[in-house]
């Protein structure tokens, strides 16, 4: 059985980082950097390496930062090639020429409403959804064992992650139907069920794979939880009109929209690093036996 590829990528990055505040200030939050690379070239890495042939970019005011990270940057690559080093670390960050495309939320409507500006890019193809602040780490990426499992059941996916039950309101959650080794059916979706009245502790990590008819779901959506046009449940109605599967994540996941989840993810990604790693250990070590 084939379904049409998948393409395209929205990475929703209008959000004003308030929580970080004042180091977003005047910068945005997913420049945040984890060891050496900002938040959001980890998502698009994460996007080249599952086949995305094209990054769309949800962004905000004072947002130019994304955009001059992409481009290329003629006074430093100068600047590099008088001294004689090398470029290959930038080469990795440039997009093709007219892949990346970045279009404006005017106004802080929700998630919902984000992927719903992408419309007219997404076309009648179905797209991936990737929250740059939810930052996964694995062997292959997250996106790439998605899109290994899409290409086998088509539909809708979306990223599952067990959460203890204490933190099931936090998230939007699946109710699990039949399960088939990492891929289980959803039978709904709720977004941030009060605590004790959730159908499972699977939460949904900021990964998604989408067929296009959301987009017609979401020109219609009211406001939900947080007064806020949700995805959870405009996604939530495409349950039984397509086939809608979670997906088990094989690997760690960080959220960088929290600073102790941030602080994490830089000190478990410098451990992994053969050229910081044993540097960062000895100063762990030592800080935990003061």
């Amino acid at each position: 059985m084939s379904f049409k590829p998948l393409r395209k990528a929205v990475l929703p990055v209008a959000g004003l980082g308030t929580r970080f505040l004042p180091a977003t200030k005047a910068m945005p939050k997913e420049m945040l950097t984890v060891v050496d690379k900002p938040l959001i070239q980890y998502a698009v890495e994460e996007a080249l390496e599952a086949g995305i042939e094209q990054i769309i970019f949800v962004t905000g005011r004072n947002k130019s930062a994304l955009e001059d990270h992409f481009d290329i940057s003629y006074e430093l690559e100068d600047t590099m090639k008088a001294r004689g080093k090398s470029l290959a670390i930038l080469e990795g960050i440039r997009q093709k020429p007219g892949s990346p495309v970045y279009i404006r939320q005017q106004e802080p409507l929700g998630l919902g409403h984000a992927v719903w500006c992408a419309r007219e890019i997404v076309g009648d193809e179905p797209f991936a959804v990737l929250l740059p602040d939810e930052l996964m780490n694995g062997s292959p990426g997250f996106l790439k064992q998605m899109v290994e499992a899409y290409e086998k059941v088509g539909g809708n996916i979306v990223g599952a992650l067990e959460v203890p039950d204490s933190e099931t309101d936090k998230y939007g959650i699946i109710s699990p139907g039949a399960r088939d080794g990492r891929l289980v059916e959803v039978t709904a979706l709720i977004e941030k069920p009060a605590r004790g009245t959730a159908p499972s502790n699977l939460m949904i990590p900021g990964r998604y794979i989408l067929q296009p008819e959301i987009m017609r779901i979401l020109e219609g959506q009211e406001a939900g939880a947080g007064g806020e046009i949700q995805l959870t449940d405009a996604m939530a109605q495409l349950i039984g009109q397509q086939p809608f599967h979670g997906f088990t994540f094989d690997g760690q996941r960080y959220d960088c929209g929290d600073k102790a989840g941030y602080i994490q993810a830089n000190l478990a990604l410098a451990l992994e690093r053969e050229d910081i790693g044993p540097a960062v250990l000895a100063f762990a070590r030592e800080l935990i036996g003061r």
